[in-house]
């Protein structure tokens, strides 16, 4: 671990930003993915270097583009590989002379003593700017922006197919990482203002609902011909500023599926098809 390092403090921090968001204990944080929760502990708070692929399932289970903070973490594992510090010029040690002009043999030679210290605030300048600008990196439209490595599509492989993943969370289940998972249809807005829609993951061949702006009370509910519903209850104030959702439905024929919101303290339900 590279002690210091502004591109790993950035990252920390920003990892830290994104898990208050989702309003989830590090327990709880850990039983959504394949990390532990001492293993969270160390990532945000800087301690060890973090994968990309907990960096993506925890943009996952908050439900955000994951592309600000994978510009950090190229960043902050330049550090960590060292291949940052490869890439740096090394500084000029004070005692080099500077080169005299030709033909001026009795020429004293200047030291640069004073002259190291353009060098060292140019370069952490520039290391400072690289920070500032993957913060306001655009995302490209695709989860990710534009000219990044994407991770291996499969890596982690999803621990479920079809109706093997009846009931399982998404999240834990890998098959709702970036590039795994798409909303099916528009996304709805209820009447209340809840936004509503339904995901879908071909590598899993399974669908599940999601839900954002709720209120305490709220239900959402997931259904498809000849399997169990699936559904989610808005119990926390904590859970009305993240995405929640739904356990999965094994569902290769998507057509079937429908999404009913019921407002609290309501009886009445809004469905919507895929």
């Amino acid at each position: 671990m590279t002690d210091g390092a502004p591109e790993c403090a950035a990252l920390a921090e920003a990892l830290r930003g994104v898990r208050a968001r989702t309003g989830l204990s590090l327990a709880a944080l850990a039983e959504r993915t394949a990390y532990s929760k001492s293993s969270w502990e160390r990532y945000l708070n800087g301690k060890t270097p973090v994968p990309r692929q907990a960096v993506e399932a925890l943009c996952a289970t908050a439900g955000e583009p994951p592309g600000r903070l994978l510009a950090l973490w190229e960043l902050a594992d330049a550090e960590w590989s060292g291949r940052a510090r490869l890439s740096r010029p090394a500084p000029q040690p004070s005692s080099v002379a500077e080169p005299t002009d030709a033909g001026s043999e009795g020429a004293v030679p200047r030291r640069l003593g004073r002259r190291r210290w353009p060098i060292v605030v140019a370069g952490g300048a520039a290391a400072l700017t690289a920070v500032t600008a993957a913060l306001t990196v655009p995302d490209s439209g695709t989860g990710g922006p534009t000219g990044l490595t994407v991770s291996p599509a499969l890596d982690p492989p999803p621990e479920c197919h079809g109706a093997t993943c009846d009931g399982m969370d998404p999240g834990r289940a890998s098959c709702g990482l970036p590039g795994r998972a798409d909303s099916l249809g528009p996304p709805h807005h209820t009447r209340t203002g809840t936004g509503v829609e339904i995901r879908y993951s071909s590598v899993c061949a399974a669908a599940w609902g999601r839900i954002w702006h709720a209120k305490v009370g709220d239900v959402l509910e997931l259904s498809a011909p000849g399997v169990r519903p699936r559904k989610v209850v808005i119990d926390s104030t904590a859970d009305t500023d993240v995405y929640r959702f739904t356990a999965m439905i094994g569902a290769p024929d998507r057509t079937g599926l429908r999404l009913c919101f019921t407002a609290a303290g309501k009886t009445d339900r809004e469905c919507f098809r895929a």
